[in-house]
């Protein structure tokens, strides 16, 4: 029987256009099924099911793992790659460097992930209103969550590349509009608005994170679409709206013992306001090798070992005399880590991230390891930060000190404006080490020049502030899309 099709995932495209460009922007299609058949979906669990296809995407190898970890973390001052001299991971020796191409397939791999999951994304967007027979209250919820997830891919494209396509819709084969549309960069400040307008809608439609309990635990709620906006708009410099979007993340608290929230009982904790889930073993699957890549390598270890933490982070630590979160942070060799595993003498290097460490599943490919993206102690230095830029620096130490004051550390000194403003970057490096966001405060900042030189990297202005476009998305625009600067 004939039956026309719906694709689940996105619409696939036909010709030269499907075998390149799609390839970056995933407009090829993963399942499908009959519209006679979209019946089966009419209900609240198949509402649910398009939005939790969103949320597997960011468990996947492309989108969270090796590249990842490559692009955002052994790039920076941080860390280093890592593993053995002579295992390069790919092309992790030469992100280290700050080797990098159009061609790097890192860059290549983490850019069509994104794409990938903000089509999965605009398959619920279009398929959840037509689902008449699941709860209304359900199902907008449910474009509230996903609204939140594409735009938390978009940031994550706009930090790294700058203006990037808008596919804010599935693709249709035979419309030119559609193909302009996945071939040619909007500029930063189209791709800033898109992000606000899809969390502004988000914010009217999630409930608080104390609405969720049992396996809805951990979906986006208002608290994190509060927070993400304003982390967008600290990126842009618009302190007044980063102040009022933090202030409205309320009901979270800092967890007592920072080395807790790493453990799988600081999982969804009164501090946690977005991370990604992470279930261990084959039948509930984490975020693919995630902590594997990262585990001690060697003779006693249990990983692949690398995104090793640097000398300089080790320093930074311990000229802070911060040794609660430095050793929270690293896994040290002849250490004993908090559930009494013995890291020896053997182990190929002499640092690991023991955020990324999982006690049940060490070494599995699937461990129990969540990804920390959102926590209540960044809104407080986002907060401070804010304060501070708009002159309020006494204000600012308020916040700035809760943080310092968790860590075991005494009252900030700063007292101008400029020291401030060292005091709360400083304290973003040493609380958010190994979270992924290093990089893009290095560049945000300013900073990246000197903290690379400092760690022996040499970051090139004008170049290096932005990734590199994939050079097969380049070639197939024809002329519509350029590339960044120094590429």
């Amino acid at each position: 029987m004939n039956k026309k099709i719906i694709i689940l995932s996105v619409i696939a495209l036909s010709g030269l256009f499907l075998n390149s460009c799609n390839d970056e922007l995933d407009v090829t299609p993963t399942a499908s099924v009959s519209t006679q058949d979209l019946s089966l979906y009419n209900n609240d669990e198949g509402a649910k099911s398009f939005v939790t296809a969103v949320y597997a995407k960011f468990l996947d190898w492309d989108m969270s793992t090796f590249s990842w970890i490559g692009i955002t973390s052994i790039i920076t001052d941080d860390a280093d790659k890592g593993s053995s001299p002579g295992d390069s991971g790919s092309d992790k020796d030469l992100i280290d460097a700050l080797n990098i191409t159009p061609t790097t397939g890192s860059f290549n791999e983490v850019w069509r992930a994104n794409y990938k999951g903000i089509n999965r994304a605009n398959q619920a967007l279009k398929f959840i209103p037509m689902l008449d027979q699941a709860n209304p209250q359900l199902r907008n919820r449910l474009i509230g969550e996903v609204k939140f997830l594409r735009a938390f891919m978009y940031f994550t494209l706009v930090k790294g590349w700058g203006g990037v396509p808008i596919v804010d819709r599935i693709a249709d084969s035979n419309n030119e509009e559609d193909r302009k549309m996945l071939l040619t960069r909007k500029s930063k400040e189209e791709v800033y608005a898109f992000i606000v307008k899809d969390l502004e809608d988000a914010i009217a439609a999630l409930p608080a994170k104390s609405a969720y309990s049992g396996a809805d635990v951990g979906r986006a709620s208002k608290g994190a679409a509060y927070a993400l906006l304003a982390k967008v708009y600290l990126y842009q410099k618009n302190w007044q709206k980063v102040s009022e979007n933090c202030d409205q993340v309320v009901g979270y608290s800092l967890t007592p013992n920072f080395q807790d929230i790493y453990k799988v009982s600081g999982e969804n904790n009164a501090e946690s306001i977005f991370e990604i889930q992470g279930f261990g073993g084959a039948s509930m699957p984490g975020i693919q090798q995630y902590s594997q890549v990262q585990g001690a390598r060697g003779a006693g270890g249990w990983g692949w070992g690398f995104n090793t933490p640097s000398q300089s982070l080790v320093d930074a630590f311990n000229a802070a005399g911060d040794t609660e979160r430095r050793d929270a942070t690293i896994i040290f060799r002849n250490s004993t880590l908090y559930d009494g595993r013995v890291v020896p003498a053997t182990v190929e290097n002499p640092y690991y991230n023991y955020k990324a460490y999982s006690s049940a599943f060490t070494g599995s490919d699937d461990s129990d390891a969540n990804i920390r993206y959102l926590r209540y102690s960044e809104v407080l230095l986002m907060k401070a930060e804010a304060l501070n830029e708009t002159g309020q620096t006494n204000n600012a130490a308020t916040y700035l000190n809760q943080v310092r004051s968790r860590a075991g550390l005494a009252n900030t000194t700063a007292t101008t404006q400029a020291a401030m403003r060292t005091a709360i970057w400083n304290e973003r490096r040493l609380e958010l080490a190994f979270e992924h966001d290093r990089w893009f405060d290095l560049v945000r900042t300013g900073q990246a020049q000197a903290a690379m030189a400092a760690n022996g990297k040499t970051f090139v202005v004008g170049r290096h502030e932005l990734f590199p476009i994939p050079q097969s998305f380049i070639d197939e625009s024809k002329g519509m899309s350029q590339q960044n600067p120094g590429y």
